[in-house]
């Protein structure tokens, strides 16, 4: 179901030099449309990410599922108790409850779209870029971000073998299933 009311919508054009960049370099966001009403009821954020680069730890969302368009590159996805591995033209849905974490490969960094329907984020990723830079709290961002966008961290041992596998000696740089 849409938030999209067809009687009064609108087209919603976002330029490429009219967005907002979070980041910078190779790892940077580009917040295309938040979730609201107004923006057709969806979140489009354009990520890159350098090789090599962990996204966030695992969690879930109770409300909304997550996509993941790669553009160019990889990501290493772990989705429930599997991690898989995307690569340029792949599209792939997490549903909303499933544990889900990602980062780019060892050899490769990756230019992707992702696509939140019915969550506004705008705010969660200025909130991280603070993070990063050291402006904000960890412990109050997790407090105040858990309810406010949906996102529910938590432990995932796949996702901690998965990334154990690639730092050891010859590591494995690819997808893992469950014992």
């Amino acid at each position: 179901m849409s938030d999209i009311d067809p009687a009064h919508a609108r087209p919603l054009l976002v330029r490429a030099e009219e967005a907002e960049t979070v980041g910078a370099g190779p790892n940077a966001l580009r917040l295309l449309v938040d979730g609201g009403p107004r923006d057709g009821g969806v979140s489009a954020i354009r990520s890159t990410m350098a090789k090599d680069t962990d996204g966030p730890p695992p969690h879930f969302h109770r409300a909304a599922a997550e996509m993941f368009f790669v553009i160019e590159g990889g990501l290493h996805v772990l989705v429930g108790s599997e991690v898989h591995t995307a690569r340029a033209g792949d599209f792939l849905v997490v549903p909303a409850h499933a544990s889900h974490a990602f980062r780019t490969p060892l050899d490769t960094g990756v230019d992707m779209l992702f696509l939140m329907p019915g969550a506004e984020r705008f705010d969660y990723f200025r909130g991280g870029a603070a993070l990063l830079r050291g402006e904000a709290d960890p412990e109050e961002f997790l407090r105040a971000s858990s309810e406010r966008f949906d996102n529910h961290p938590h432990d995932s041992p796949v996702w901690t073998r998965f990334l154990e596998s690639l730092r050891a000696p010859g590591g494995q740089d690819g997808p893992v299933r469950p014992d």
